[in-house]
């Protein structure tokens, strides 16, 4: 894989300012590393991301799980003027009930197009166990001037 995501045009403070506005921020999600291959986020379970059941909410884990793909595209367009990336399919397998803690989330690219990314994303509890298993399809379109 190569270093696409070591030319962040961002810093992780900015990033997280940036997911201060919406949904992440309700969620508590945060973006905690970049590296050469990957981008990592964090979740809590909680009231905000517990279903009435108790246990995680399979929504959260793939807004989750969306948030990190979209970032890792958005990055990987930074430097096309215009860019805009947008999720068009995204879904996930739920695989382990989590209760509390937080959940951790590791995006990879499984193919970079030139108009579309492909991501999986794993989350994990606090054991590392896999608790949702998805798959993310962003599309790149260019930008108008």
């Amino acid at each position: 894989m190569n270093d696409f995501l070591s030319q962040a045009p961002l810093n992780l403070v900015q990033m997280n300012r940036r997911n201060d506005a919406g949904i992440e921020r309700i969620l508590g999600i945060r973006i905690t590393a970049i590296g050469p291959d990957f981008i990592c986020g964090e979740m809590p379970v909680d009231e905000r991301t517990r279903q009435p059941f108790g246990i995680l909410h399979g929504g959260a884990s793939i807004v989750l799980a969306e948030t990190l793909g979209s970032w890792a595209s958005w990055l990987l367009a930074a430097d096309q003027p215009g860019a805009r990336v947008a999720g068009i399919e995204v879904s996930g397998s739920h695989l382990r009930a989590v209760r509390s803690g937080l959940v951790t989330a590791v995006a990879r690219p499984l193919r970079l197009g030139r108009s579309l990314h492909f991501w999986e994303i794993d989350v994990r509890d606090e054991a590392g166990n896999l608790t949702c298993s998805a798959r993310l399809t962003v599309n790149i379109s260019a930008g108008r001037n």
